[in-house]
């Protein structure tokens, strides 16, 4: 799950200025499977999205995948902006799992000090080189209704210690596989996206009625299953399954 900026040119309905990108534009939420088959796109304002936005999407996308497969387990991943507490109530509520990034805070930092230090001397007496360890604790953000699970990996190199900060609300597997297999495999959707937008021209929403760019959404899912359709039937040795 994760966001893309769609710049416009004209006076379409729901577009906006993002200063980040100095332009008016839309920013639509799209979500993929785990196997990059194309799950949905909503168009929006191009803004961040705020907690009860995106629990208002989730709300209706789970509901309908439960209303064709009721008892399949759902996990979602995404990125610092999506770890929103109505969005983990949200999967509390109806059992799906997630895995999302978290914003680095002090008191986060607080939780690794120890071991960023350690991880820091050890590669500094290897003559710099890197090294990564995980950390396992429980916290809530002021915000939240109940603590969560977190997992910190803290990397330490010739240019210092970096710490990273993931939420999730899986039991089971060690804090580096879920690091590792599970959190980082969430940047494939930045590479689904840029196929949607570069080969399909998934971001031509140049009508002007919101509704119409919204079905050109649509259209260009089509379109995007149809290639991953024909990929995902060639042999797995042939360049084109990749190309």
């Amino acid at each position: 799950m994760d966001d893309t900026f769609d710049p416009v040119h004209g006076g379409q309905q729901l577009r906006l200025f993002n200063a980040h990108y100095d332009n008016y534009g839309f920013q639509p939420i799209v979500v993929f499977d785990g196997a990059g088959r194309f799950v949905a796109a909503v168009l929006r304002p191009a803004r961040r999205p705020k907690g009860r936005e995106i629990a208002a999407h989730l709300r209706r996308l789970i509901r309908t995948i439960r209303e064709h497969w009721l008892r399949v387990e759902i996990l979602l991943r995404g990125d610092g902006h999506y770890c929103a507490p109505e969005v983990l109530d949200l999967c509390r509520t109806h059992g799906v799992d997630f895995v999302f990034s978290l914003p680095t805070t002090r008191v986060l930092r607080r939780h690794v000090a120890p071991i960023e230090a350690s991880t820091a001397a050890r590669a500094q007496a290897a003559d710099g080189a890197r090294g990564r360890r995980f950390k396992e604790f429980h916290d809530a953000a002021a915000s939240w209704s109940r603590v969560e699970r977190i997992i910190a990996r803290v990397e330490a190199g010739p240019f210092g210690c970096d710490s990273r900060f993931i939420v999730t609300r899986l039991t089971g597997g060690s804090g580096k596989a879920i690091y590792e297999k599970l959190y980082c495999a969430r940047g494939q959707a930045e590479n689904h996206i840029k196929v949607w937008k570069a080969h399909l021209a998934a971001d031509r929403t140049s009508c002007s009625s919101a509704a119409a760019n919204q079905l050109r959404l649509f259209l260009h899912a089509g379109a995007y299953w149809l290639m991953w359709t024909l990929r995902a039937a060639l042999p797995k040795r042939s360049p084109w399954r990749r190309a």
